[in-house]
């Protein structure tokens, strides 16, 4: 028994996998290449990637915004986890990357349920905006420059339904978060980030320490 949050050791993780994780063979392949890929350290955990899903089907996701793509791991593991009517809005600005993503995509059948936008995401979610989507999309996956988390963070809850959920990557950073020798801009836009969250009465959250930390926030 214990009152706080064990932590994994590497013994502890492979049984985690082995006895919880149930990865389709796409998501595998593409994690797979990935881990061959510049970066690759970028792409998220299966076990995260699993939770996602569940978090899809719980809230009954139809209408979800990713910001960050890289290889498309997120959005294909959120897209299969869509009912067949869902529709993704995936935000990036590397076309070469995504190029991987549009691959997986159309292997696993679910290409159609996606809308790819190069471009910087501030834009994006800013036309959405305007173009009066706001209270339309149930839930938001935000894994792209810490820096502009919080104007992500902004954009993204204007859009969301009430009720709608959003999910922030690297919310402890490798643990930097904590230590006080830590000064770099992306380890201050996140502790910023997260001591906002944890002030705003507009939203209910728990962070939860599954890859790098993710912080799961929902709409009041």
């Amino acid at each position: 028994m214990s009152r706080r949050t064990l932590t994994l050791t590497s013994q502890l993780h492979e049984y985690l996998l082995e006895v919880s994780l149930r990865e389709a063979d796409i998501l595998r392949r593409l994690r797979e290449e990935t881990a061959r890929m510049p970066g690759a350290n970028m792409q998220i955990a299966p076990e995260q990637g699993q939770f996602m899903q569940m978090l899809v089907r719980i809230s009954g996701a139809r209408r979800i915004i990713e910001v960050g793509v890289f290889t498309g791991y997120s959005s294909l593991a959120m897209a299969l986890a869509m009912p067949p009517d869902g529709h993704l809005l995936a935000c990036d600005v590397n076309d070469e990357s995504t190029g991987v993503a549009r691959r997986y995509w159309a292997k696993a059948g679910v290409a159609g349920r996606i809308s790819l936008r190069i471009a910087p995401a501030l834009e994006t979610l800013q036309a959405r905006l305007d173009a009066g989507e706001a209270g339309q999309w149930d839930l938001a996956f935000i894994d792209a420059d810490k820096e502009s988390y919080a104007e992500y963070y902004a954009l993204c809850l204007a859009l969301l339904r009430p009720g709608g959920l959003i999910l922030f990557d690297n919310v402890l950073w490798g643990g930097a978060v904590a230590d006080p020798e830590r000064d770099d801009a992306d380890t201050r836009a996140l502790r910023a980030l997260n001591r906002q969250l944890h002030a705003d009465d507009r939203i209910e959250l728990s962070m939860v320490p599954i890859g790098d930390g993710l912080t799961i926030v929902r709409k009041c």
